[in-house]
Parts: C-alpha cells; sequence; structure tokens
C-alpha cells in the first residue's frame, strides 16, 4: 500500500531523496509523514504534510535539513535530505493518516510501508 525507496549510503554533509509511492485509497484525502527508526530505538517523527500540501512540520533534528513534499496526481511522497549526518542513520519509512491535516504521533497514521534504509558514514 505504501513503499519508500530511495534510501542507500551516504557519507556526511550528503543528501539523498527519498519517495514513497502509495495507492489511491491509501493516499488521497490522507496526510502523509515520515519517521525514522534506528537500530535499538524507538520509530521517531522527522516531518509531516498536510493533504494539500499546504502545512507541514518538521522535527527539530532535521528542520532545515529535510523538505517533505508530495505529488497528489502521481500519488507520492517525497523525502529530500540535505547535510546529512551520522545520526540520521535508520530505517526510514513513510505513513498515511486517516485524515487530511497531519500531526507528529505516530499512532495517528494508519498506513504503513516496509521502509528504505539510510546509512551516513562520517
Amino acid at each position: 500500500q505504501l513503499q519508500a525507496s530511495g534510501g542507500g549510503l551516504v557519507q556526511a554533509g550528503g543528501s539523498l531523496r527519498l519517495s514513497c509511492a502509495a495507492s489511491g485509497r491509501t493516499f488521497k484525502d490522507r496526510a502523509m509523514g515520515w519517521f525514522r527508526q534506528a537500530p535499538g530505538k524507538e520509530r521517531e517523527f522527522v516531518a509531516a504534510i498536510s493533504w494539500l500540501g499546504g502545512s507541514f512540520y518538521y522535527a527539530p533534528s532535521v528542520k532545515g535539513r529535510f523538505s517533505i513534499s508530495r505529488d497528489n496526481a502521481k500519488n507520492a511522497g517525497y523525502l529530500q535530505m540535505d547535510d546529512l549526518k551520522p545520526e540520521d542513520t535508520a530505517r526510514y519509512f513513510c505513513a498515511a493518516m486517516n485524515r487530511r491535516d497531519w500531526t507528529n504521533d505516530r499512532r495517528d497514521y494508519y498506513y504503513w510501508g516496509q521502509g528504505t534504509l539510510v546509512t551516513v558514514s562520517s
């Protein structure tokens, strides 16, 4: 239903662009978010965007470096990650809510993809 891609190995300071492909029913009229989970840690919020894309929010740790966007015509979401740091290493998940406006609480997200691994070397 949701499939994240675009992860990989990158050096610190580098960039990656993650994509999230969705089916229509898991994307239409739904806010979407990105979360990440590092080994041994809980899944944490990264960024979220409303259905129409006019409202978005970032975790303080990524604000100014990451940019979330979406293309509703393509049922796709994106996470542009710049100035990557070793602490950004994690599996990144895209998720969709059952409403148009975002939250940063993972419990509010109904659909989840399997994630894509991002590794940042120092």
